[in-house]
């Protein structure tokens, strides 16, 4: 049953009648937040954090296209001032006192107890992460941190930040995501990648405090966008879904600020991809449809990277028609890929990778709906062929599903020769979709009652993920 819409008070604040306004509006114009979020062009949860009068920053120009889409003869552009204009003003002044009170570097500590005003989160059962360090990813994204103190977003060791950014930080947030992603890539993302990750995350979030040259700042969003994407991939990895999801979305929110539809959909199909993998397709499918909003403005890799996740979806839900016409459309445009025109951080989507992942949905098929396995196997094993060591993640879960495969659907003894192969590599891995891989094979492995080579394979399995 869904739950009724928060009791708004007008009265309450400039933010608060704002937010009411457009909730009228846009409810008098029979769209969903979601709806209106795609004209719009920004996120749905901006739309609603907007109408709750719990989104302190609300840009001009976002005010104008509310203004445009609900046709309101420029109400919102006219209120921006009173609502948000002030906030923007005050925010500067104090900025600017910071800044001559203080040298060119700050440190930031967190207040015993509290992390941006809010009680510490419970941990899930069974987490181990530091509440105090989870509370960061928690927020709910870009709207929940930026206009607030950093001295309460970091852990009780110091973290230095710069009291204004120069160019020389944003090459350092990319240098970051640039060096966390090959760790992640090569090592998985538990262990110390999970650490450096954490850290890296929290500074340059940081960074969106402090004073930024305009012409910045788009720069600045965009690379803080991007290192939430590696970040969040990376706890993904380790099976902190939730620290994942909120980073995403963190990321999402950043790529919007930074009007980039690249890292934006790259972000989306991040979503995508682990809502897929958490068993929830169908938030999936949801999360790749974002992705795809105004695909004419996103390259042809990336426009195959999100039908890929489309696909993924359908075939987590053993639809073969939709699957097969998600695949076919990724493939369409993977063909119009021109790899030199793509931002770097896009070139792991190469042949290896489009085959791979359209693999794992053609392999949900072979399993769930007794679909041919030999596409899901071909594809598989040019993966396999085509990973070089800077992926060895991805190519020891490509080995691991075709050998999952070859077992469910083929000659187990082969099938077991490339468990062992995958297993040479997965065991150097901190990945725990790896390991839930290994897992998966042994369970296949363990259907072979006669087959000696299959039960040595479950037998080594079950030592190595258990290590």
């Amino acid at each position: 049953m869904p739950q009724p819409m928060k009791q708004l008070d007008p009265g309450a604040s400039p933010q608060e009648w704002f937010g009411n306004e457009l909730r009228n509006l846009r409810l008098e114009h029979g769209l969903s937040a979601k709806a209106l979020g795609r004209l719009v062009q920004v996120s749905d949860d901006m739309i609603l954090s907007i109408e709750k009068g719990k989104y302190p920053s609300c840009r001009r120009d976002v005010a104008q296209r509310l203004d445009d889409v609900l046709r309101t003869g420029g109400l919102f552009d006219r209120a921006w001032p009173m609502a948000f204009g002030n906030r923007d003003a005050d925010r500067k002044r104090a900025d600017a006192d910071k800044t001559s009170t203080g040298s060119g570097e700050r440190s930031a500590q967190v207040p015993a107890g509290r992390i941006l005003g809010r009680d510490e989160p419970t941990l899930r059962p069974g987490s181990h992460e530091p509440v105090i360090r989870r509370s960061f990813l928690q927020l709910g994204g870009l709207a929940a941190i930026a206009p607030l103190d950093l001295t309460e977003i970091f852990a009780p060791a110091e973290l230095t930040l710069p009291a204004n950014v120069n160019p020389g930080h944003v090459d350092q947030v990319l240098a970051a995501a640039t060096a966390i992603s090959g760790m992640d890539n090569e090592l998985g993302g538990g262990g110390m990648v999970r650490d450096v990750a954490s850290r890296a995350m929290q500074w340059s979030a940081g960074l969106l405090q402090a004073q930024v040259p305009e012409h910045l700042r788009a720069e600045l969003f965009a690379s803080v966008s991007r290192l939430g994407i590696v970040v969040g991939a990376s706890a993904f990895d380790a099976y902190h879904h939730d620290d994942a999801t909120q980073t995403f979305r963190f990321a999402a929110d950043c790529a919007e600020e930074a009007d980039d539809w690249h890292l934006r959909a790259k972000t989306y199909s991040f979503l995508a991809r682990q809502a897929v993998w958490i068993g929830a397709p169908d938030d999936g499918l949801t999360y790749a449809e974002k992705g795809l909003v105004r695909a004419d403005r996103l390259s042809a890799t990336e426009q195959a990277m999100l039908h890929t996740a489309r696909a993924r979806a359908f075939g987590k839900m053993g639809n073969v028609r939709d699957t097969m016409a998600a695949v076919g459309a990724a493939d369409e445009a993977f063909a119009r890929a021109r790899p030199a025109e793509e931002a770097p951080w896009m070139a792991y989507y190469d042949e290896a990778q489009h085959n791979g992942d359209t693999a794992h949905a053609l392999f949900d098929l072979a399993i769930l709906a007794g679909q041919d396995p030999g596409r899901a196997a071909r594809r598989f094993g040019t993966a396999v062929k085509g990973h070089t060591d800077a992926y060895k993640r991805s190519r020891a879960i490509s080995r691991t599903k075709l050998a999952s495969l070859i077992m469910a659907k083929g000659d187990p003894r082969q099938a077991a020769a490339l468990g062992h192969e995958a297993l040479d590599e997965v065991g150097r891995l901190t990945s725990r979709r790896a390991a839930d891989d290994l897992r998966q094979l042994g369970r296949f492995a363990s259907k072979h009652q006669t087959v000696q080579e299959a039960l040595g394979l479950r037998e080594r399995i079950a030592a190595t993920v258990s290590a």
